[in-house]
């Protein structure tokens, strides 16, 4: 079965006056709200389930769903009125929603692209989409060679092995010593799927509130976090006022 969640709890803080009145999730594109976008590029792609965070502005995200009768599909709320959670924490307080028997692909409110969200998240559970090792793979992060001051670092296998800031110099990765120069340094594109084994790694070492992206640079030394790269990348990150009309334009010619 393929699952899916939808962060939509963030404040949209870079989205302000708008979202002094609502969630950034309900942010209106091409006339639609975000979320109606995303849960149709993932519903088209064979979503079963979905799973969304709410915080900010809650009842009008969970409103809105319901007066659309959860778009004919299963759609779960992982409600985070109480305390923002952030990418890992968020994930970790909604995994008794999934189903534990399948990756889950895990999706920005705020992104439109041109990805094939069918093919990526099958990357994630078949190993010979991504590499022809027989292991496990444990999560795949959509990469890209956007220019940026933060980059994942990746070995010539593509497994995750650090981040690096080149502006500041700073690493961090589980490996000691690690030289960035030696590794391929890709952006992350803020979608990727999580294997529901990595809920216990989870819950014994982390708090309730936590980056992702601290949890694979923790995780990937033991297990397996893959790195997959699209060509020809459209990805738009609709979290700045500046990019609305770009929006507009992006969905009326994004590919699919």
């Amino acid at each position: 079965m393929m699952q899916a969640m939808i962060f939509a709890a963030g404040l949209g803080t870079r989205l302000k006056p708008i979202t002094d009145h609502m969630p950034k999730a309900m942010v209106s594109v091409g006339g639609e709200p975000l979320i109606k976008h995303v849960i149709e590029k993932l519903k088209s792609a064979g979503t079963e389930r979905f799973v969304v965070n709410v915080h900010h502005f809650a009842t009008q995200i969970t409103d809105y769903l319901k007066e659309n009768n959860y778009f004919n599909t299963d759609i779960r709320i992982s409600d985070e009125s109480d305390k923002l959670l952030d990418t890992g924490g968020g994930i970790k307080k909604a995994q008794d929603l999934f189903d534990k028997e399948s990756p889950i692909l895990i999706h920005n409110v705020d992104i439109l692209s041109n990805v094939d969200l069918k093919r990526f998240y099958e990357a994630g559970i078949s190993n010979s989409n991504i590499d022809k090792e027989s292991t496990t793979v444990d999560a795949v992060l959509l990469v890209s060679e956007r220019k940026t001051k933060r980059y994942l670092l990746f070995d010539n296998s593509m497994r995750l092995v650090g981040w690096t800031n080149i502006e500041t110099g700073e690493v961090r990765s589980p490996y000691p010593n690690l030289n960035p120069k030696v590794c391929k340094m890709y952006a992350f594109a803020g979608i990727h799927t999580i294997s529901p084994r990595l809920f216990k790694m989870m819950d014994e070492d982390f708090p309730d509130k936590f980056g992702i992206i601290d949890f694979y640079l923790k995780a990937c030394k033991g297990h397996i976090i893959k790195g997959y790269v699209k060509e020809n990348l459209k990805l738009l990150d609709v979290g700045k006022l500046d990019t609305l009309k770009e929006a507009e334009d992006f969905v009326q010619t994004r590919e699919s």
